[in-house]
């Protein structure tokens, strides 16, 4: 049933995309932005905050509760429905915890606008990442598109689906919750006149452990069919970045590719490639949508297998 209810958020996802209304993560953005308004300090950041990092601890904490509490709920009530119908509602309840479709119209249409003119491009990369855009090269917006889809892919396709294969609707809920606390609260220093060093350390923290292992199964499933040198360069290049985890997925994206991908004046993977082309962007896209349609085959056969003894 859990393979089928996989099979069915993938198949909704190609189908329709994200919610317009009553949308999970939106909930869970609206929980972050309140309650990270209380426990950032206002101002310059002290050497050492206890309070702020305890706050910040306990507001994770029963945020992440909420979400894997209500997770729970719905699958408790859910499983106890005919199992064809519960597949069915399992699955829908998974989609809004995962977004492929959204991430591939996303980066696709970074390059449509960088087709246009640079100026373009920037604005439709803004959509994507944090950084700021505004003195980008058209190289370096290419980078950063193909970089959010190798990291992003990971956040928001593979990682949502692992836990909801080990833990069900509450790990996949739980993870989600984490991963959103962590683009909110996980900053070091000062954002927007608050500082995040230790108010959002629990939370980068907590996504650092629950990202580990499914950064590193993105990474392998990129690389499948690649050289062997690739997977050999794969573990140098993850310890580029700052991230423990985002340089995996990422690292691998730039060595399938053969490309060169970077953040301007904070590391560069496989610093030797060329800088990526429009075709890269395309090859990008296939190699991640490769990805989904095997995790889609796979649910596939083990549901029927499971359906079938």
């Amino acid at each position: 049933m859990t393979w089928l209810a996989l099979l069915v958020a993938l198949a909704v996802d190609r189908l329709f995309g994200e919610p317009r209304r009553w949308h999970p993560v939106v909930g869970m953005g609206h929980y972050l932005a309140w309650a990270g308004q209380r426990i950032a300090p206002a101002g310059p950041c002290a050497a050492r905050d206890a309070a702020a990092f305890g706050r910040g601890a306990a507001a994770w904490c029963l945020g992440a509760l909420a979400c894997a509490g209500t997770g729970w709920a719905v699958q408790w009530a859910v499983l106890r429905l005919h199992p064809a119908l519960a597949v069915l509602l399992l699955g829908a309840a998974l989609k809004p915890l995962l977004a492929w479709r959204m991430l591939r119209d996303e980066t696709a249409a970074v390059e449509a606008a960088l087709s246009v003119s640079l100026e373009a491009g920037r604005r439709q990369l803004s959509r994507l990442v944090s950084r700021d855009t505004s003195a980008l090269t058209a190289d370096e917006v290419r980078e950063s598109a193909i970089e959010s889809l190798a990291e992003n892919f990971n956040d928001s396709v593979v990682a949502p689906l692992f836990w909801f294969l080990l833990l069900g609707l509450p790990g996949a809920a739980l993870y989600r919750f984490a991963n959103t606390a962590d683009a909110m609260w996980g900053y070091r220093g000062m954002r927007n006149g608050r500082c995040w060093e230790w108010a959002g350390k629990w939370t980068a923290r907590a996504d650092d452990v629950l990202s580990w292992l499914p950064a590193r199964l993105s990474a392998v499933a990129m690389l499948v069919g690649a050289p062997p040198a690739a997977w050999k360069a794969l573990p140098a290049q993850a310890g580029v970045t700052p991230s423990p985890n985002g340089g995996w997925p990422m690292g691998a994206m730039a060595l399938r590719l053969g490309v060169r991908l970077g953040k301007p004046g904070v590391y560069v993977l496989n610093a030797g490639a060329p800088a990526p082309g429009a075709a890269h962007t395309a090859a990008a896209l296939r190699c991640t949508g490769r990805v989904v349609g095997g995790l889609g085959l796979l649910a596939l056969d083990v549901g029927i297998g499971v359906v079938s003894l």
